[in-house]
């Protein structure tokens, strides 16, 4: 079984899920106007992606601890904004501080010898690059 503070951290990183899968797909469901026309389709994709990623550290958090930790339903405050700048301006915010925790994660899965949650961790860690990618750039944009 892995260590409280590495299935809290799971558990973390699932409130995070939760909170920007349905903060994009709000925002997603919000667009206005020709930019946010040209960014509904990322919101909404990235929505469903960190939706995924939110069941697989799930099952990844169940599995380590034996079926005795049941994975969070709360999602980290949500902000949607008002305006297309102030959401995507929030979304980078968002996708950095999750680079950051899911570094986090994968050191301390190394230092438990659990490579299976450092692996999932570095594939999810590269779709949050990405979104953190494509955030920065629809940025310049607006």
């Amino acid at each position: 079984m892995a260590s409280k503070k590495l299935l809290d951290m799971l558990n973390g990183a699932i409130a995070r899920e939760i909170q920007v899968t349905v903060q994009y797909m709000w925002q997603h469901v919000q667009w206005q106007g020709v930019k946010g026309y040209a960014t509904k389709d990322a919101f909404e994709s990235i929505a469903k992606q960190e939706m995924k990623h939110a069941e697989m550290i799930a099952e990844r958090l169940y599995y380590l601890s034996d079926g005795k930790v049941v994975p969070t339903t709360k999602p980290d405050p949500i902000k949607v904004g008002k305006a297309l700048k102030e959401m995507i301006t929030q979304d980078v915010t968002d996708e950095k501080k999750a680079i950051d925790m899911y570094k986090g994660i994968i050191k301390m899965a190394r230092e438990e010898s659990d490579e299976t949650t450092a692996f999932l961790f570095m594939e999810i860690l590269k779709d949050e690059e990405d979104h953190h990618d494509t955030f920065t750039t629809l940025l310049e944009q607006v």
